[in-house]
């Protein structure tokens, strides 16, 4: 039994990948849910319109935090700020002379609820010190793009992005690893193919498959939970094929350093637990510590998230969403080419080109001119008589 236990510590030792998991994972789920697990928003961004929006702005105190002020604009301004996510604001105040009125965003669930807690507090502590305003001079408080603050409207528009990030890294991962193990890799590598046909090969169906279910969520999501689906779907699917890139380029960049299935899901779940954690699909980004929070900013998902609660809740156009469309490519480009060049050093050589295929100049190898007349059997003389290799030189 001594000599068994021994030997599972030395196979596990070697085993650096399965070590690494079992002692990285941890530190990583304690630091995540340490720092980052808060539903908790301390800062609500806020925009102000009119003459008297920035005072009444500063009046509601904490968690409220000016970021803009408009003295000559009205509520189609704040609408905008609030669409565009212009300086991340989740709440506009509009005081002029008109109604007094805020404008909540329900797309970013915790701050609404926040906002709104906030707001019914400080109405009962003024009404406790009978200061409370008549109930015309009351602000008209109006929650948009998703007035019941229902939880299915956010969630669905970030599980397509995990959708996409599984298929993109597991599937593709463990695809490219059952090439290696089974052996046909290097029969791909023989063959008259260039590394970049078998890299693009290999992950154009699962794009395909990952679309299809892309596809199938949106509908689900739209047609049985009534999910509200306002802008762009071109806008959509654009930033669907950018972030597909990058994930199926994480799973071939994985697949190329992992010996088996088994250190592949290993790794993909190391690259997903992050991604699900701390892109503000479930814990809201201001939530984050700022020691943690920086790792949120080097995660596609982030940015996808952004993308899709922006254009199927607010109907965001692309200009105002230009920032998360650059990060996604720059993350494509990098990961993308870091895939195929780790890709292409476990194929065999591109197959020559045409021109290119010829014999290299130069004297042949050593006995390679007698290892082809052996060949070509016993050499003829001009008198049309064969002679014996060992024969003599005679006339």
């Amino acid at each position: 039994m001594w000599a068994m236990i021994v030997k599972e510590f030395r196979q596990l030792r070697r085993d650096r990948r399965t070590l690494a998991m079992m002692i990285v994972l941890p530190v990583i789920l304690l630091v995540v849910f340490g720092y980052a697990a808060s539903f908790d928003v301390k800062t609500v961004p806020t925009v102000a319109a009119g003459p008297q929006g920035a005072a009444l702005a500063q009046s509601l105190g904490e968690p409220f935090d000016v970021v803009a002020t408009a003295p000559d604009e009205g509520k189609a301004w704040a609408q905008t700020q609030l669409r565009d996510n212009n300086h991340g604001a989740a709440v506009a105040v509009i005081a002029g002379d008109g109604p007094t009125e805020v404008l909540i965003d329900g797309s970013q669930l915790f701050t609404a609820r926040t906002t709104l807690a906030a707001l019914s507090a400080k109405a009962a502590k003024a009404a406790a010190q009978g200061a409370a305003a008549a109930p015309r001079q009351r602000p008209t408080v109006t929650v948009l793009y998703n007035p019941g603050l229902k939880t299915s409207n956010i969630m669905i528009p970030g599980l397509c992005g995990v959708v996409l990030v599984f298929i993109g890294t597991i599937i593709t991962a463990l695809g490219v690893v059952r090439e290696r193990q089974s052996g046909t890799l290097e029969q791909l590598a023989v063959m008259p193919l260039r590394p970049r046909d078998v890299f693009l090969g290999k992950i154009v169906p699962y794009f395909g498959v990952a679309a299809l279910d892309l596809a199938i969520v949106v509908g689900v999501g739209v047609g049985i939970f009534g999910v509200p689906f306002r802008g762009s779907y071109a806008v959509f699917a654009l930033a669907a094929v950018l972030f597909l890139f990058v994930t199926l380029g994480l799973g071939v960049l994985i697949s190329s350093v992992s010996e088996n299935q088994g250190q592949a899901i290993q790794l993909s779940m190391m690259v997903i637990l992050p991604q699900v954690l701390l892109s503000g699909l479930i814990f809201p980004l201001t939530s984050i510590a700022v020691g943690v929070r920086w790792i949120s900013y080097i995660l596609p998902l982030t940015y996808f998230n952004e993308i899709s609660r922006g254009v199927m809740l607010r109907a965001e156009p692309i200009g105002p969403l230009w920032q998360p469309f650059v990060f996604l490519a720059l993350l494509g480009l990098v990961v993308f080419t870091l895939a195929t060049l780790r890709f292409r050093s476990f194929l065999a050589p591109a197959a020559p080109r045409r021109g290119k295929g010829r014999a290299p100049a130069g004297p042949p190898p050593a006995g390679a001119e007698a290892g082809a007349q052996a060949a070509a059997g016993p050499a003829v003389s001009p008198a049309g008589q064969a002679r014996h290799p060992d024969a003599g030189g005679g006339p």
